[in-house]
């Protein structure tokens, strides 16, 4: 059976996501261990990790939680976190406590209930990666343990926004759900707001772990 103390040991923490895309420098399961190495000497108290090799990776370096999650390009379907079951069974035998699935409305090639129950079966908890309100619900309906706001902006009928999405965190809390606010936190100060707005961890990615984003915006202020 899963563990829900996990989820207690994240509630009121940040959560580092350490990625790296194929074409970046950083591109290495070993770096990507010393990148959660680092994230946990800050005062991360979890990490989200892309991969099974990087999940294989930052678990022998740290005994952090992970939510573990695969990035999957399929020609039958949008959805490419985590599309499958059995990429989801494996994350958690690699040792991620937690597996984000997309669980937006799009078609899918497994029912969100299967998948779901795999991971439970496996001993993982299911987080449910959202872009709308009655996204989230229907997550909480099919099984997840706790929703993400991760993928509002991602799908073409949710709120397309340079920041975060402050309007689905106010409506997820004001509906009693427990969400993670994760995408485009881009600064503690929107830390502390998605906190704020009730939710019960963060999830920052690129303001921490992507120096070439972050050189970027940079970049963009001294020539503008």
């Amino acid at each position: 059976m899963p563990d829900l103390a996990v989820l207690d040991a994240l509630r009121g923490g940040l959560i580092v996501s350490c990625q790296a895309n194929p074409d970046s420098p950083l591109r290495d399961p070993y770096i990507i261990g010393q990148l959660a190495l680092a994230a946990e000497r800050g005062g991360a108290v979890g990490l989200r990790i892309q991969g099974f090799e990087d999940v294989a990776a930052v678990r022998a370096v740290t005994g952090l939680p992970i939510i573990g999650l695969t990035k999957t390009d399929r020609d039958d379907t949008e959805v490419y976190i985590t599309p499958t079951a059995a990429e989801g069974v494996k994350l958690v035998q690699l040792g991620a406590q937690i597996v984000a699935f997309d669980a937006t409305s799009r078609p899918r090639p497994e029912p969100l209930t299967e998948m779901f129950a795999a991971v439970h079966a496996a001993g993982g908890l299911v987080m449910g990666d959202i872009s709308t309100l009655d996204e989230a619900r229907a997550a909480l309906d099919h099984g997840a343990d706790i929703v993400s706001t991760t993928l509002s902006g991602y799908t073409p009928y949710s709120r397309q926004l340079a920041g975060a999405d402050w309007e689905l965190m106010r409506e997820l809390s004001d509906a009693g759900l427990s969400f993670a606010a994760e995408g485009r936190l881009n600064s503690p100060a929107d830390a502390a707001q998605a906190m704020g707005l009730g939710a019960s961890f963060v999830v920052v990615g690129s303001a921490i772990t992507r120096p070439d984003v972050i050189t970027g915006w940079f970049a963009k202020a001294v020539h503008a």
